[in-house]
């Protein structure tokens, strides 16, 4: 039980996470994220256990293909055989070798191209799901882009168009925390894709977002460092 996610787990985290925000900050922007975020931990539950499951249906139609595209190329050789004259001349030989050669290939191709199907179909799902994780990584840290902490101590250098920064340092550095744990939670629901999907394309992409979330996380960090060094730093040191 240890050894791999439950997507259950993390839509309970998400959705407590989602009570958490609403609680502290009641019709903040972040909460409405937050209840979005939980809606696509729980789309990537599903969708990870449906790329889990393999698809009969599909592997039985190209597998019939493929079974009878040979089956076609051994009948014609069966019905053809004693009734034609191989060839008559080099040119005749190696024209027939030319042709042979071709359809091989394509049904070669052909038979690639059905073997990849079901795992091709699954990707293409995969990626969607991801790109969604994706954009609301980056709409979470719009929130995040106008808490600067510094601010708090020169309110007085803000100009008309600052945004309104109405935040303690408490409520700022919740704020900043909880968009990081939300960060966290769409690396983890990135995760459940894979988890039972082995697919080098969509394992990539699933990289990417969480490089992406790391990155993110990092500075949000940051600031929160800064806010806690202005809370242990004495009355007009960090003025």
């Amino acid at each position: 039980m240890f050894r791999s996610l439950d997507a259950g787990h993390i839509a309970e985290t998400a959705e407590r996470l989602g009570r958490r925000i609403a609680e502290r900050f009641p019709d903040s922007g972040l909460s409405g994220v937050a209840q979005s975020l939980r809606t696509e931990v729980l789309a990537a539950g599903e969708t990870a256990r449906w790329l889990a499951k393999p698809q009969w249906l599909v592997r039985a139609i190209a597998l019939s293909t493929i079974v009878g595209m040979l089956a076609l190329v051994i009948l014609t050789a069966w019905l053809l055989r004693g009734g034609v004259e191989l060839f008559s001349s080099v040119a005749d030989f190696l024209q027939g070798l030319d042709s042979a050669v071709n359809e091989f290939i394509l049904i070669g191709a052909a038979s690639y191209f059905l073997v990849g199907w079901e795992t091709r179909r699954k990707r293409r799902r995969a990626l969607r799901a991801l790109h969604a994780l994706r954009s609301l990584a980056h709409i979470i840290d719009m929130h995040q882009l106008t808490k600067d902490p510094e601010r708090l101590l020169t309110p007085e250098k803000s100009t008309p168009s600052s945004p309104a920064r109405t935040f303690t340092a408490f409520e700022l550095a919740r704020y900043l925390d909880y968009c990081s744990e939300m960060l966290s939670v769409i690396s983890k629901a990135a995760a459940l894709y894979v988890q039972n999907f082995d697919d080098p394309v969509t394992l990539a992409a699933v990289n990417d977002v969480e490089q992406l979330t790391g990155s993110l996380s990092q500075k949000l960090w940051l600031k929160i460092d800064i806010l806690e060094r202005m809370s242990r730093a004495p009355a007009g040191a960090l003025a």
